[in-house]
């Protein structure tokens, strides 16, 4: 098993240098600068254990399909939750070798931003759009002089810029402009 002392069964070399292209070329000890680190000594590691000790699951964690149990130790900054967190836990249904996977998790960290933005707004102190995204600093710390001019490899997407920071707020401005439009008419 991957997380114990005990490694899984390696396959011979000689089999593996046939299947896989150019495998083995750093099993010279001469060519790998960090042989002294790569010895195996299971005394100079200092661990008293077989297996470390097993961090309690406070809530059903993700479980990658590729192991056969969560590791000892894991994340708990950010337990998921709503929408996101239904996203996410549906992306562990796929290998982590499957676009899908990856793909859903990108998805729900998108979501989970504009789930970040809603929540903002039910607080005494919401996001403001001016300067968290860093416009206001274009005019107050030279951003059109920084670009102009100059090698940056940024300048081909600066024009699409605005539109993928500022047009997510434009629109649910606009949005909530036409939701109270209809409300004040209806009265």
């Amino acid at each position: 098993m991957v997380y114990t002392a005990e490694h899984p069964p390696t396959t011979d070399r000689e089999v593996l240098r046939a299947r896989i292209p150019g495998w083995g070329v750093d099993l010279d000890p001469n060519d790998r600068p960090s042989v002294p680190k790569l010895k195996f000594d299971p005394d100079a590691t200092g661990a008293h254990w077989d297996l470390p000790e097993r961090q309690p699951e406070k809530w059903p964690r993700e479980r990658s399909i590729e192991h056969e149990m969560l590791t000892p130790v894991f994340g708990t900054s950010t337990p998921p939750r709503g929408l996101s967190g239904v996203v996410r836990r549906y992306a562990y249904r796929y290998s982590e070798g499957r676009a899908a996977h990856w793909l859903l998790l990108l998805a729900a960290d998108r979501i989970n931003a504009i789930e970040g933005h809603l929540i903002s707004f039910a607080t005494l102190r919401p996001d403001n759009p001016i300067t968290e995204t860093g416009i206001r600093s274009e005019w107050t710390h030279h951003g059109y002089r920084s670009r102009v001019g100059t090698t940056r490899v940024d300048k081909s997407h600066m024009w699409l810029d605005p539109i993928i920071v500022g047009g997510p707020w434009l629109l649910t401005a606009a949005l909530v402009v036409r939701a109270g439009r209809r409300v004040l008419r209806r009265r």
